[in-house]
């Protein structure tokens, strides 16, 4: 069964390939070729993220929902966070950031919320009042104050960015399934996370959740965007591949639980030491699950 699904795994990601920018790259004889395809090809390539199999209620053993961060100064998350400034290359080359973003925008991505429990819906303008801060400088004041227009060099406006991202959480469900007999892992919902518009100059910023996407709906937007294989440039990876494969490295930092879901913080405050290895306790009684089922 394990082989079966490795061997599914590497004809989706050869098929996805072809999608990617780079595709006619070799045939083209203006930069302008670059990327087209044929019909024939678009019918070919039939390009689709792998489908989720149903899982019915009975067939889960155990579940445990968990919320993990993704931080973004790790070397092996980087494929989430780079490129931060597309000016120099192609149109298809985007960070995480700008994907979710522009998708939210043009209404590809309509499952956003203000929590990670799904309760209250976010509109891109919503979104956008928390990416920008529009303020006056202290000579467009006195303007103001004498009754004068205010000059446009005065108004000065600060946008969040790709760069500005420092983290993603996440909030995924473990569970075992008693039919395959092995644990797995369902990704359920995905939050940039960054420095609050109105602290994004100071020294002491503050960090928000700028939105929290129910992630099953935003898979087709996902997988049509590629991320940059450094070991292999002719073979991108989608950001579908990329968080459904657990291709990332996170720490835990809440686990469902009778005190209302309180976060790991909440109960060891100001030791970062005891968050770890609080998280790693976490982790391992999850893993210890799947262990002890075989255990004679």
């Amino acid at each position: 069964m394990n082989v079966k699904k490795i061997l599914i795994a590497i004809v989706s990601i050869a098929g996805s390939c072809s999608s990617f920018a780079q595709s006619n790259l070799l045939n083209a004889r203006i930069p302008e070729e670059i990327g087209l395809k044929t019909e024939a090809q678009l019918i070919s390539d039939n390009d689709k993220p792998l489908a989720y199999g149903y899982v019915h209620d009975r067939d889960v053993l155990m579940g445990k929902m968990t919320w993990e961060i993704i931080d973004l100064n790790e070397k092996i998350n980087f494929a989430l966070y780079f490129p931060v400034d597309t000016a120099n290359i192609g149109p298809d080359r985007r960070s995480l950031y700008d994907v979710l973003t522009k998708a939210i925008k043009r209404g590809e991505i309509s499952e956003v919320y203000s929590d990670s429990y799904f309760n209250t819906k976010k509109s891109f303008k919503d979104i956008q009042a928390a990416l920008s801060r529009i303020d006056t400088t202290d000579a467009g004041k006195e303007q103001i104050n004498a009754g004068m227009k205010l000059s446009p060099e005065y108004i000065l406006r600060s946008d969040l960015t790709a760069q500005d991202v420092t983290q993603y959480k996440i909030k995924g469900y473990w569970y075992f399934d008693k039919r395959q007999s092995e644990l797995k892992y369902r990704l359920l919902g995905i939050c940039p996370v960054t420095p609050d518009v109105y602290t994004m100059n100071e020294e002491e910023k503050d960090y928000v959740e700028l939105f929290w996407i129910f992630f099953p709906s935003a898979r087709d937007v996902l997988h049509e965007a590629k991320a940059f294989n450094n070991k292999n440039s002719a073979m991108p990876i989608s950001f579908d591949q990329i968080l459904n494969s657990r291709r990332f490295n996170s720490v835990i930092y809440k686990e469902e639980n009778v005190y209302g879901d309180r976060a790991i913080d909440e109960y060891m405050k100001d030791n970062a030491q005891n968050q770890l290895l609080e998280s790693e306790r976490v982790k391992e009684k999850i893993r210890n699950f799947e262990q002890d089922m075989w255990n004679y």
